[in-house]
């Protein structure tokens, strides 16, 4: 019997592109992995399906299905909070997809399956951070095919990586997860994405764009950390325009009071609200994680929030994937 383990960092979005349908690609995902917090899951095969973990079940369900395979185990060794704008979902389906195909011995194939793991419909950040890490921006989708709905659920591949860049390895992402209600998921956010997406304004994106290709690429490309943090603290901005009706403000709070704190800080750059929140984030140096992380613990205690707070370097390379059986 093979055992088979898959480890996933989490990732960070910092926006979309465009979520007007005045434009021809509709999204757009801009993300970065981290090494940490991170998911593990462990999987051997089964007669049918089992599992320490009701969503972890679920995925694996549909695995099976996917890999068309007899039956899988999984157990959750690590978990990343759920629906704080980590992407733990995502890393959760194709850790559990990835570990159930090598437990069968089978090449988990992860961007072609995606879909039927219900990931990869909006943003491909998640994707393509579990495959490769780095700094990454995608295509989108088009536009004609989406409207205000998505596809019927697994029709639509996942858009392709325009752009990629492994961050300097001094470069540090701190991670700051204030205890409150939960990001959007599931039908709640496809019917706040739906209402913002049919009233979106075109000359956001517009304005986006240009921040994408003469600020956030160079920056990236040429390890700039200060222009690569003005760059993804601007989209995010602009994103939350968009979003503003739907979550209450620019940023959702609390994250805007943290945000508010953080970007103060002057060893801090970036400072920005990943996915619906409501986990703040922002970029520094390997010499000055200690006195970001202190900041970040700071800004908590004096607005009276609870909550973690990390510091983490940006993923190099994609999830880990072992067998019994694999050279160590």
């Amino acid at each position: 019997m093979t055992t088979a383990t898959v480890s996933a960092g989490a990732r960070l979005h910092v926006g979309f592109q465009n979520l007007s349908l005045a434009r021809r690609r509709l999204y757009g995902g801009i993300g970065v992995g981290l090494e940490a917090p991170r998911v593990t899951v462990t999987a051997e095969p089964a007669d049918g399906v089992e599992g320490d973990d009701p969503l972890g079940r679920e995925y694996a369900a549909r695995a099976v299905d996917a890999l068309d395979v007899p039956g899988v185990a999984v157990t959750l060794e690590e978990r990343l909070p759920r629906h704080v704008g980590l992407g733990s979902g995502t890393q959760l389906a194709l850790s559990v997809l990835a570990a159930t195909a090598r437990a069968h011995g089978i090449e988990p194939r992860v961007r072609d399956l995606a879909p039927a793991m219900g990931r990869g419909g909006r943003s491909g950040v998640g994707v393509a951070t579990f495959e490769d890490g780095g700094f990454v921006v995608d295509a989108g989708h088009p536009t004609n095919r989406f409207t205000t709905e998505p596809p019927a659920e697994g029709d639509w591949t996942v858009p392709p990586v325009v752009a990629r860049h492994d961050l300097p390895e001094n470069w540090r992402f701190l991670v700051a997860v204030p205890d409150a209600d939960p990001g959007r998921s599931g039908d709640d956010e496809d019917a706040s994405m739906r209402a913002v997406v049919e009233r979106s304004d075109p000359a956001v994106a517009d304005e986006i764009a240009g921040v994408v290709t003469r600020k956030l690429l160079p920056a990236a490309a040429e390890d700039r950390l200060e222009a690569f943090g003005e760059a993804i603290a601007e989209i995010g901005r602009k994103n939350g325009a968009w979003y503003a009706d739907a979550q209450g403000g620019v940023f959702r709070p609390p994250a805007g009071t943290l945000v508010e704190a953080l970007e103060d800080c002057p060893v801090l750059s970036g400072i920005g609200q990943s996915s619906w929140g409501p986990v703040v984030y922002g970029v520094t140096d390997r010499s000055h994680a200690a006195e970001a992380e202190s900041a970040a613990r700071d800004a908590l205690a004096e607005n009276g929030l609870e909550g973690r707070v990390l510091v983490t370097e940006p993923a190099t390379a994609g999830a880990r994937v072992r067998a019994d059986g694999d050279r160590q």
